[in-house]
């Protein structure tokens, strides 16, 4: 009887701690509608706060942001810097925080013919999309910010 009990306890944080995990990753994939004004998104996406550490690490990683693949940065510590994109560094002195945060969610909105891929776009109009990305977008609101 009591190893039945120890059992049923231990099925039951396992499956609190998985709901738990999947609940934090829904609210990080949770959509958070946005709008376009002369430009640029005024307000941040969900209302949150962005961080610059984990903005520039997010951009030179190579499985997520990879805004080096594109751009030179000023990431001297990185040995590869696209030159497909325009340079960003300087970039805040050239643009608002609403203006770079159009370019990131969607710089087709500014080019139309960028190879720029709206890292969050309303996935409903998401078009030939990996599979794993049906449904999300390719970056978080948070993430996002943090850039």
């Amino acid at each position: 009887m009591q190893w039945l009990k120890k059992t049923c306890a231990i099925l039951v944080a396992c499956s609190l701690v998985r709901f738990a995990w999947a609940a934090g990753l829904a609210a990080e994939q949770m959509y958070c509608d946005w709008q376009m004004r002369d430009y640029a998104i005024a307000e941040p996406l969900c209302g949150l706060q962005g961080d610059p550490v984990r903005g520039r690490a997010l951009a030179a990683d190579s499985h997520a942001g990879n805004c080096l693949a594109c751009h030179r940065m000023p990431i001297p510590e990185e040995s590869f810097h696209g030159t497909v994109g325009p340079p960003l560094d300087g970039v805040g002195t050239r643009y608002t925080p609403a203006q770079i945060r159009l370019r990131i969610v969607d710089e087709q909105q500014i080019n139309p013919m960028t190879i720029m891929p709206g890292f969050y776009s309303d996935p409903a109009r998401a078009n030939r999309v990996a599979d794993g990305y049906w449904g999300r977008t390719f970056l978080s609101a948070q993430q996002i910010e943090d850039l």
